[in-house]
């Protein structure tokens, strides 16, 4: 099989979520990803559960699911950086490499010799993309970064939550999410550019830089009035009606984005003079008149369930859809249809572990899921023998000091 980026090597010295997200996606594309971490623990996700992954038993795994989430597609190398034998096998693997990716401190890796600046010269065709909290310049740029930070700092909070109650951060690690894909992003740029002149570069991406981008109209709205969005839970800031609305026996989301479409809502809740209402005509008359829109439309839609409204509306092409929970998510024939879940065998399950698929579709060079997510330590000696060709001798060495650690998995490292 054709792959994008097949003959990329990264080393990944990444661990939580931003950072591993990142590489997913860079193995899902066909680089080969080498996950360097801490022997003993390894990547700190690996204990964030429950739930965990069950072994042939039935019985918890080291494996949480926060940490499956986002490491299929990668090798891991059980290697301690803080030792210079352990700092000297990295460098020998940069040689060989193609990107750095690292979500240190600003300066973290600098006391291993491990800073761009440190490398640039030695390496330089090295695309090293480095994602913190706040950037590499700034005030706050020597903070440690967190998802919840960047979400309340950035604005993410602010504009999210109901109308009139706290702040509220999103369901899942968005800002982390949001770094991740800039990173990939920017680490393909900066291929690109190697390219095309042999250059390697820095790519510096923070978590609240991403997620202050990501609001895009939220944030242009102040930009252009002066004045804070204000929030909407579950509504649009500027665009009416466009929220969710408790039906008989759930919830349902419209999302009517011009006068046509609310004509067209209008003849399904039997209220064609809504449309011609000199409060409701156009989109400013609706968002300047939610208040009195808004509740008649929350009236006639308690009136028939969920699935009856869906019908209707998918009919007469008006935007709405379900609120789903996450069983419902995968039991969609559209999910199915586009491969959102997906099975891998893993050395600890007797049965294939089920996993969230890549969004991505190529139509010559599709992503490929070629290995689990990988147990900690599972390829350090193949990857050192393979790339480096160390020797059996010099890996036990290796390994009896302290410098790697290696997991033997169904008898062989794999």
């Amino acid at each position: 099989m054709k792959k994008s980026l097949a003959g990329l090597r990264v080393l990944d010295l990444s661990r939580v979520l931003a950072g591993p997200f990142c590489t997913q996606i860079l193995g899902d594309l066909g680089a080969q990803v080498i996950k360097i971490e801490k022997p003993g623990a390894g990547d700190d996700t690996r204990a964030w559960g429950p739930p965990f992954l069950k072994d042939s038993q039935g019985a918890d795994t080291t494996e949480s699911a926060y940490y499956l989430s986002t490491n299929r597609g990668k090798k891991s190398v059980a290697l301690d950086i803080h030792l210079p034998e352990g700092q000297a096998l990295l460098h020998r693997l940069l040689e060989k490499s193609d990107v750095l990716i690292q979500n240190f401190k600003v300066g973290g890796l600098e006391k291993y010799g491990l800073g761009y600046e440190q490398l640039r010269a030695r390496y330089p065709g090295l695309v090293y993309a480095h994602i913190t909290g706040f950037g590499r310049t700034g005030p706050l740029s020597a903070e440690p970064g967190y998802d919840f930070l960047a979400q309340a700092m950035a604005g993410l909070m602010a504009c999210t939550g109901e109308r009139d109650g706290a702040p509220m951060k999103v369901g899942v690690a968005l800002s982390d999410i949001l770094t991740g894909l800039n990173a990939a992003t920017g680490i393909l740029a900066a291929l690109h550019h190697r390219e095309k002149t042999g250059e390697g570069q820095l790519v510096d991406v923070a978590l609240t830089d991403c997620t202050l981008a990501a609001l895009t109209n939220i944030a242009q709205y102040y930009l252009t009035s002066g004045r804070a969005a204000p929030r909407w839970g579950n509504a649009h800031s500027t665009i009416v009606p466009y929220q969710a609305f408790e039906t008989m026996d759930g919830h349902i989301v419209i999302a009517v984005g011009n006068d046509s479409q609310f004509n067209r809502l209008c003849v399904c809740l039997d209220r064609p003079d809504w449309a011609q209402d000199s409060r409701f005509k156009s989109n400013a008359d609706r968002v300047g008149n939610r208040d009195i829109l808004v509740p008649f439309l929350a009236d006639a839609l308690k009136t028939k369930s969920t699935d009856a409204w869906l019908d209707i509306f998918q009919a007469a092409d008006v935007p709405a859809g379900p609120v789903n929970t996450m069983d419902q998510v995968f039991a969609m024939e559209q999910i199915r249809e586009r491969d959102m879940r997906i099975s891998m065998p893993h050395p600890y399950a007797s049965a294939p572990v089920d996993l969230v698929g890549s969004p991505i579709k190529l139509s010559e060079t599709p992503v490929s899921y070629d290995l689990p997510p990988p147990v900690l330590g599972q390829h350090t000696r193949a990857v050192l023998e393979e790339i480096l060709g160390l020797s059996a001798d010099e890996l036990r060495a290796l390994e009896q000091g302290g410098v790697i650690q290696s997991a033997v998995v169904s008898g062989r490292n794999k």
